[in-house]
């Protein structure tokens, strides 16, 4: 991937921010980090869908040591919501009455 594909700074904005902080490449902002810890690849499969990426990225990060049980709401459980339903519940036509042409 490429800076392109993420990134929405032309050429020229990035050499202007580098040269403002004082730095030749984006590589030397991540200079103090030894070069066995970087991240090479985050391995992320293409193709994946919003929950089975969510799996695959609990299946790496279970790696990283034992998970613990959450209590906070008393009947929380490990269960799976889309995004996009923070997104459609803040909508104020699906929480209120109030419809603008009303007297």
């Amino acid at each position: 991937m490429s800076r392109a594909d993420y990134c929405p700074n032309t050429p020229e904005e990035i050499r202007e921010m580098l040269d403002r902080i004082g730095v030749d490449d984006i590589g030397d902002l991540f200079g103090v980090i030894p070069p066995e810890l970087r991240a090479r690849s985050f391995e992320i499969p293409p193709g994946k869908s919003e929950l089975e990426l969510m799996r695959h990225m609990e299946e790496l990060a279970d790696g990283n040591g034992p998970r613990t049980a959450n209590f906070i709401g008393g009947g929380y459980y490990d269960h799976f919501i889309p995004a996009v339903v923070d997104h459609l519940a803040g909508r104020a036509e699906f929480y209120t009455s109030y419809t603008p042409y009303q007297a």
